[in-house]
Parts: structure tokens; C-alpha cells; sequence
């Protein structure tokens, strides 16, 4: 089907007609880049001994060890069908089986947007960004740390809509509080089909959920545009060590049979959930990576998946997690190495950091974390701007921060530029010993697509900066936040489609009584 015949038949089966036109001609939109497409190499920390090692490790703890699919009687019956050992709830695979299940899965796929021009590609040699997800609380330099509110959602994903470098619009940005639990996800889903016109991700929560991301996507996508494509991914995390729960193995189920994609992602915290060593680590997130990738084909072949490997060391004096340290980017690095083999889309990295406000440890942590992202040649990256505290906090100021430094991903990622113009010959003959290069016609010409340069940081000399206040770098951030969320405009979107998004949502809330656990 071609972009084109995509679109057109979204519009028929979603709405469509004058009004559909008449909001098309009167959208807003906002630039944004597009997916990064790596020309760098892949940093690779694993040689040809190392990697079949840790394979056959994986293989071997799959056999003999197993792991426990709980609760989840009809999920032990489809291993069971595919030749598996179960005994209870424990599931031994022998060597061999997984590997020849996730033979189905593709090895990249398209995300429709509701915005044809914002697809993303997942897979090959591509990198999406996508926000922060799942923090139950917020901070800012004004309000200080507290629990998110739906307010607080909508303008995430409106600071998300606006930034250039972010492609993806996320999920679950924060967790909105104020709304019953059992309701939530069904305002975070209609402010992402609303305020934002990029790719976005369904509820993981509880597998009607699921369904109800699948059937609001129906609505804004059409029905039969869903079945035939992908318009979610969706993060299901493992209980490492080794447990699938039905909570999570539910909405898997849910997304596979609607082929709908899964970031299929252990949930590592070395020394806690897995052992203390890189080595032992790496092969326990490739034994639960290879069984739930399986899983999800049992379900429904062909259904796209992702290699998932969420990373973080701990300090052993206060049990918390510890982020941008070289242990994790070594265990990231070679999950990488390990999905290619594969030959699966990878999601790992973010912007991780322990600190407690966005301060020079948060900055450390986070270009770390992202760097070893780029150069660890992850094609999802969840939680690219936005995160603090380990993950419980959804910062504000930090999200601008990150966001804008998702820019210069982008530019590392074009790699040098080895064109005749830009072996720059002609320059250093014009300006030959002694001269300068500022008024030269090479310069000229590319002056100012030459070098990235950042929105949020200050360039300019002391004196200038004094008389303007002297502020600092979250004082920036902040006044970009002020100026991004004054300059928001919501992109169209068709008033039939529009009217049905919120029937659905105002019909599944009045079904069921409000519930906060």
C-alpha cells in the first residue's frame, strides 16, 4: 500500500470528507526532523567468541533453568502446543525453539502518524527519539516536585509536538494522577490523538486497555488501516528475573493479535534483578528477550517486535539505581550487538540520571546515557528527554534540555561529509598561510548549516549575559518551556473523527465506576 492509498483511505474510513479537507487546509504544523539514519558505525564491545558464548548461555538457561509465565493459564498452553516443558507455571524451552519462533519478525517496520509526514521507520540502521514514560511525578523550577495532574500531561505532550528533535510522542509522559486509574488511559490516549500529530503509544496496563488503544486507533485511523498496519509501539516490560506476568503478557497479547507493535524489555537493575557482572547480564536479558519475542509470535506470526534491554547498575550502600555508568553502557553495547544478530529492532538508553534536579550530575548522567544510545545503534529510544530521579520524576526544564540536545544525536549521526565541497579545498587555497577563514566564499556559502546550534544554552559574551539576568542554564529551559507552551497551536484534525474520540472516551468512562487502584 503507498503512502498516498494509506492516507486517502484513512480519510474515507475515519470521517473524512469537506470538514476533513477544510482541517487539512487549516493545520499548523510544526517542524520536526526526521528519524536520525545512522552513517557512523556501531560501537561494538563483544567479539565472535564472546557473543556465541553468551548465546549459548541464553540457550542453556531457556533449557534449564526456564522461566515462569504466571497467571496466565492460556499462554502455558500455546508453549505447551509449541513443544515447550512446562510444569506449572515454570516454561523450559529447548534449545533452538525460540530462536526458530522470532524467525517471523520483522526486521524494521513502519509507525503511521496520524500525520503521514511524521511516520517513523523502526529497525535498520534508524533511530527514533521518543519522551520520557511513566514517571508518577513531576517537577519544576515554579511548582517544585509533585504528583503529575492531566494538565501536567497535556503540556508534555505539547512541549513533545514542538521539539524539532523529538520524533515520537510517547506514552504514558507522566502518570496523571488526578484521573481514577481505570480511566486514565483513555485521556492520555485522547491527547496524543489530539494535541499531537506524531506516532504515540497505547496503555500497557490491563489488557482491556490494550483493547481500548486498539479501538481508538480504529477511530483515528480506521479499522482496516490498523489490522493492516502498525500505528502503536508499546513498552512490555519483563519482571526480571525470568517472570512474564499476565498483566503485561495480556496487553502483548492484545497488540500482537491486532499487529500492533511491542518493545519486548527486561527491566534490569544489575546486582537486583540480574546478576553483577556484564557478562551475566547480558546473557539473562537475551534468554528473557528470546522467550518473550517467541511468545509474542505464539500469539500471532509476524506481528513486529522490539529488543528491549532497559539498564541500570545500583549502589550497593543505598539499593538505588545508578545511571550513566560505564557498567551500563557495556551491557548496552552489547545488547546491541545481540539484536542485530538477531536481526531485531533494539530499544535501550534515554535520558537516564539519578539526580534530583536537572544539575551537572543529571547533565553527565543523561550524555552518557544518550550517547551510548547513538553509538550502541539503538533504533527506539524510549525516554529520550524529560527524565529525573531514576525515573520518578517528569521534569519540565529537563525535558527542553534533553530535547534540544537530541540535535546533536542528529548531527553526529550524519557522520563527515567527504563531498568535494566539503574536502573544502578551494577555501584553503583562498585563504593560504596566515589568513582567516570568516570572509572566505566557502564559508560564506555554509556558514549556517556549518554547526549545531543548541536553542536552550547562551553563547553570548559575559557582559551581554550579566545585563540579561546572569541566568543560568534551568532558568533558560524554563523560559523555553513559558515560550513553547505560548506558541503551541493544535494541529487539525477532522471534527468527525474528533467527536467519535471523545463519544468513545466519554462512553467507556460513564460504563464502569471510578476506581484508584
Amino acid at each position: 500500500m503507498t503512502e498516498a492509498t494509506a492516507t486517502r483511505k484513512r480519510g474515507r474510513g475515519a470521517g473524512g470528507g469537506g470538514a476533513a479537507r477544510r482541517a487539512e487546509r487549516s493545520a499548523v504544523s510544526f517542524e520536526t526532523a526526521k528519524y536520525i539514519e545512522r552513517n557512523i558505525p556501531n560501537f561494538e564491545v563483544l567479539n565472535e567468541e564472546a557473543l556465541a558464548v553468551i548465546e549459548a548461555n541464553a540457550e542453556t538457561i531457556l533449557e534449564e533453568v526456564g522461566v515462569n509465565f504466571v497467571d496466565n493459564p492460556a499462554a502455558l498452553q500455546r508453549w505447551r502446543d509449541a513443544g515447550a516443558d512446562v510444569q506449572g507455571e515454570r516454561v523450559r524451552l529447548p534449545k533452538g525453539l525460540a530462536r526458530s519462533l522470532i524467525k517471523t519478525v520483522p526486521g524494521q517496520y513502519t509507525q503511521h502518524a496520524r500525520n503521514p509526514e511524521r511516520n517513523v521507520v523502526v529497525g535498520g540502521r534508524n533511530l527514533v527519539l521518543a519522551p520520557v514514560y511513566g514517571p508518577p511525578f513531576v517537577r519544576d523550577s515554579a511548582g517544585g516536585r509533585r504528583y503529575a495532574t492531566m494538565d501536567d500531561f497535556k503540556k508534555f505532550v505539547k512541549l513533545g509536538y514542538m521539539s524539532k528533535w523529538l520524533h515520537h510522542s510517547g506514552g504514558t509522559v507522566c502518570e496523571p494522577t488526578d484521573i481514577p486509574v481505570n480511566k486514565r488511559h483513555l485521556d492520555m490516549l485522547l491527547a496524543h490523538m489530539q494535541l499531537s500529530d506524531k506516532p504515540f503509544m497505547g496503555s500497557v496496563t490491563e489488557p482491556s486497555r490494550a483493547q481500548d488503544s486498539v479501538d481508538m486507533c480504529g477511530i483515528l485511523f480506521g479499522k482496516e488501516f490498523v489490522q493492516e498496519n502498525t500505528v502503536m509501539t508499546s513498552l512490555i516490560n519483563i519482571n526480571s528475573p525470568m517472570t512474564f506476568d499476565d498483566v503485561m503478557m495480556g496487553a502483548l497479547e492484545v497488540y500482537a493479535a491486532n499487529n500492533q507493535a511491542c518493545i519486548i524489555s527486561p527491566f534490569i537493575v544489575g546486582g537486583a534483578m540480574a546478576p553483577v557482572s556484564v557478562a551475566g547480564t547480558l546473557t539473562q536479558v537475551l534468554a528473557e528477550v528470546l522467550a518473550g519475542v517467541a511468545y509474542s509470535q505464539l500469539c500471532r506470526a509476524g506481528a513486529p517486535v522490539i529488543f528491549g534491554a532497559f539498564v541500570s547498575s545500583i549502589d550497593m550502600n543505598s539499593g538505588a539505581p545508578t545511571f550513566g555508568t560505564p557498567e551500563a553502557s557495556l551491557v548496552t553495547y552489547g545488547a546491541g550487538q545481540l539484536a542485530r544478530r538477531l536481526g531485531l529492532p533494539f530499544r535501550s538508553a534515554g535520558s537516564f540520571c539519578g539526580s534530583k534536579l536537572p544539575d551537572a550530575q543529571a547533565a553527565y548522567e543523561t550524555a552518557n546515557s544518550l550517547n551510548m544510545g547513538l553509538l550502541s545503534g539503538v533504533n527506539f529510544m524510549l525516554h529520550a528527554c524529560g527524565w529525573l530521579e531514576g525515573g520518578l520524576v517528569a521534569d519540565f526544564e529537563k525535558f527542553v534540555m534533553d530535547a534540544d540536545q537530541l540535535g546533536t544525536l542528529h548531527q553526529m549521526a550524519k557522520g563527515i561529509d567527504m563531498s568535494e565541497g566539503m574536502q573544502a579545498m578551494d577555501a584553503i587555497r583562498e585563504v593560504g598561510p596566515g589568513g582567516h577563514y570568516l570572509g572566505c566564499a566557502h564559508t560564506q556559502a555554509n556558514f549556517k548549516t556549518a554547526f549545531w546550534k543548541s536553542d536552550v544554552f547562551d553563547y553570548k559574551p559575559f557582559e551581554t549575559w550579566e545585563d540579561e539576568g546572569g541566568r543560568d542554564t534551568r532558568q533558560l529551559a524554563s523560559a523555553r518551556v513559558e515560550r513553547l507552551l505560548a506558541q503551541y497551536q493544535q494541529p487539525a484534525l477532522d471534527p468527525a473523527i474528533n467527536e467519535a474520540l471523545e463519544a468513545y472516551v466519554a462512553e467507556k468512562k460513564a460504563s464502569m465506576p471510578d476506581a484508584f487502584i
